[in-house]
């Protein structure tokens, strides 16, 4: 059996150039990562509207429209977390700016989005000024485990499948505790093992995923609970919404096999690096967790006092 601990870094070292990363090389090396991946996004994920690098939330009995699924998950976070239009809000871990550029564009916050890729913040400020909302939007380069911000400066602290990646969950949620003002909010969306020890074949699905998505570990609902209320966080509620996400876990599985024969001509031809090599494999591995029920897809609201 293998065991997922927390705050323990279980990507595959073969993926780096160095087996014992620092912090910030660690932060260098995501980033790295998904400047890699970003055409690969854009071409088979999201587009140039929603931008978006997050799965997808649909509830419909139509079938599944993935673009707008997309959108879906940022009208979901914004309600559940009873955002309003006056509200200052922090992108934690931005991407490429799809949420904040949505939030903008249709509610009119005002928001900054962070991420560790400068690369990343440059294409969000030019989707910014295409989509228009460059006046409501900053975006800078920042670890959201230690903002430049001073303390209480947000309503709204907003993490997309973005928190997953603190080596140590506590150090973010402590940092957006100290950015928040009092009575202040946290959303955050991710997902969320179910169980920490695994089969080998499990394991190897489990690593995969971490690697395609250059995350450390994953924490569990339990403790992820547990963590928000030791840094003070009330009304905590998590919303279970797994089933609303299991159309976009299909579709990212039937686009990975689709894909297959160009990720292995190209891979082959050596037109691949191994970050974009190890988000294709994701596609399929991902499948796997959900529909063994290693993991669970949920959205976490809690109030600072």
């Amino acid at each position: 059996m293998y065991t997922l601990e927390p705050n323990q870094d279980y990507r595959d070292q073969s993926l780096r150039d160095n087996a014992e990363l620092s912090s910030t090389e660690l932060q260098a090396d995501a980033a790295k990562h998904y400047d890699d991946c970003y055409n690969d996004y854009l071409v088979a994920w999201c587009n140039r509207d929603n931008l978006a690098l997050h799965y997808g939330y649909w509830d419909e009995a139509k079938p599944y429209d993935q673009h707008q699924a997309l959108l879906n998950k940022n009208q979901i976070l914004y309600d559940t977390a009873r955002i309003q239009a006056g509200d200052k809000v922090l992108d934690a871990g931005c991407g490429i700016g799809g949420s904040t550029i949505w939030m903008a564009k249709q509610h009119g916050n005002r928001v900054t989005g962070i991420t560790i890729s400068a690369k990343q913040a440059d294409y969000a400020r030019q989707h910014a000024k295409r989509h228009g909302v460059a006046e409501l939007v900053d975006f800078e380069v920042a670890d959201f485990c230690a903002t430049p911000f001073p303390d209480a400066s947000f309503d709204v602290v907003w993490a997309l499948e973005s928190s997953c990646h603190a080596l140590n969950k506590a150090d973010f949620l402590r940092e957006a505790w100290r950015v928040l003002k009092p009575g202040g909010r946290i959303v955050v969306c991710d997902g969320f093992v179910l169980q920490r020890q695994f089969t080998e074949q499990q394991w190897r699905a489990v690593v995969t995923c971490l690697n395609g998505w250059a995350v450390p570990n994953l924490c569990a609902r339990n403790e992820f609970t547990g963590l928000l209320a030791q840094q003070g966080f009330q009304a905590i509620v998590c919303h279970d919404i797994t089933a609303q996400t299991q159309a976009s876990v299909e579709h990212m599985y039937q686009v990975a096999k689709r894909l297959k024969p160009v990720q292995t001509i190209s891979q082959w031809l050596g037109l691949r690096s191994k970050a974009q090599t190890a988000n294709y494999l994701v596609g399929l591995a991902q499948h796997q967790l959900f529909t063994e029920k290693l993991t669970e897809y949920c959205i976490f609201t809690a109030q600072k006092a």
